[in-house]
């Protein structure tokens, strides 16, 4: 059996280095926001056989020099474009660059997004992830009801929130970094896959726990609680790692094959995959003993 628990101190400086780095870089740098989050351009144009190639739009736009500039197909015969511009003159020079390599394009629609609107989103997204949280958090708590000793129910519950707390960040200063060095934009879809990694790294973390429940309910109380943890991580242990690698294998194949549309969505699930496994065998569980260890430390000075 593989002693997991008693190198909790190693993985707790590793995780806390990576979330203060997350959250300094956040702070310093930001993330680098496209129009869904800062307003701008939304224009979709038809053609009467096919659509030009992202490349040949990128192409025909340069010399504008547009901000978060996006292309996405709708079909084979229409395109949407995106960007932070909002002057008439602009998207008029936009849809002449389209029209230089395709003549029959005819514009069906040009519509601004508002700051207003895009601050509703920041807001509504903000929303989303805390009662996430705050919903993951309370099912734990009652799902654990009966296995409140020798550490509450509602504990597993914060033990839980602490280790999706650390998916997040870290997926969240990934992405700053991205934006930083690569000029990489977050949009509504970098919000999906926020929540996705939150429902991906419980669902790992309540494996562990319910063998641990499992374990305790046996014990009878006879066996070391911290004992009882280590032992039902070794024994979710390949389970968790071979799921995660599948998992990751797909996610690797979408980011290279998959277009430009959901790749850095798929990039995000892969750095959330990756450290929601992670926090689910090494942080949530060992937080739940280190929980046991500060309660007797407490209750031999009382």
């Amino acid at each position: 059996m593989i002693s997991i628990i008693n190198k909790r101190k190693y993985f707790y400086v590793a995780s806390s280095t990576l979330v203060i780095a997350s959250l300094v870089v956040l702070s310093v740098w930001g993330l680098k926001l496209g129009i869904d989050f800062t307003g701008g351009t939304q224009m979709k144009i038809k053609f009467e056989k096919s659509a030009p190639t992202r490349t040949q739009i990128q192409k025909a736009v340069k010399n504008l020099k547009l901000d978060s500039f996006i292309v996405k197909p709708v079909g084979g015969q229409e395109i949407i474009l995106k960007y932070k511009n909002s002057s008439d003159a602009v998207n008029l020079k936009v849809f002449q660059a389209i029209k230089s390599i395709k003549p029959q394009a005819k514009r069906l629609s040009v519509d601004f997004i508002g700051s207003s609107v895009s601050d509703q989103l920041k807001t509504n997204a903000i929303k989303a992830i805390v009662l996430s949280v705050l919903g993951i958090a309370l099912y734990i708590a009652w799902a654990f009801r009966k296995i409140s000793y020798p550490v509450k129910s509602w504990k597993y519950g914060l033990g839980a929130i602490i280790a999706l707390a650390h998916d997040i960040i870290i997926t969240v200063g990934a992405f700053v970094l991205l934006g930083h060095f690569f000029n990489i934009e977050v949009g509504v879809p970098f919000i999906a896959a926020l929540l996705t990694i939150l429902g991906y790294s419980v669902n790992d973390t309540i494996v562990v726990y319910d063998r641990t429940r499992e374990n305790l309910m046996k014990s009878n109380g006879k066996e070391d609680f911290e004992n009882i943890v280590n032992r039902s991580l070794n024994e979710t242990l390949a389970r968790s790692i071979n799921t995660s690698f599948t998992v990751i294998v797909v996610l690797i194949a979408i980011i290279f094959f998959g277009g430009v549309a959901i790749k850095y969505f798929s990039l995000a699930l892969l750095i959330g995959v990756v450290f929601g496994t992670y926090s689910s065998i090494y942080v949530a569980s060992a937080l739940m003993v280190t929980i046991y260890k500060f309660q007797e430390v407490q209750n031999n000075n009382k």
